[in-house]
């Protein structure tokens, strides 16, 4: 191999292409502006937001929230959805993402103690309330922090 044989890989690259260059090239006159008016002048066009002069939308609404984009934001589960598991399964993110009962992993598992559980499991979460902990305990099961 040579360096004249070396080319990007097939639709990687996009070929130039050359505004306002005679009409051979597909894209002279006017170089895809129309006739005259504000786009067509040079540095024409209008900011983001902007409505013609008139006031915008985003000065009429009030600025509202906050958003923590620092903040922890857990899969939840309920005891009682853990007793589709076998007696001495090992419950963690993986076995409830394979079952279903969560969506997306997130940021951790947190698990609440709504519900009754019946079967002895291992579970292992980011966080327990207290009544999950000692629910989880109360049939024989252990609850591991990760």
């Amino acid at each position: 191999m040579k360096l004249h044989n070396l080319k990007p890989a097939e639709g990687s690259a996009k070929a130039a292409w050359r505004k306002g260059r005679g009409p051979g090239s597909g894209n002279g006159k006017t170089a895809g502006k129309g006739h005259k008016g504000q786009n067509a002048r040079s540095g024409g066009g209008v900011r983001t937001g902007f409505e013609g002069g008139q006031f915008p939308i985003y000065r009429q609404l009030p600025k509202r929230g906050f958003k923590n984009y620092f903040a922890k934001n857990y899969a939840i589960v309920n005891v009682d959805a853990l007793n589709v598991f076998e007696d001495g399964a090992v419950i963690d993110m993986e076995a409830l993402l394979a079952k279903k009962i969560i969506r997306k992993p997130l940021d951790g598992l947190k698990v609440l103690g709504n519900g009754e559980l019946t079967k002895k499991v291992t579970v292992r979460a980011a966080i327990f309330s207290a009544t999950a902990k000692a629910k989880i305990e109360a049939v024989g099961g252990q609850a591991e922090e990760v």
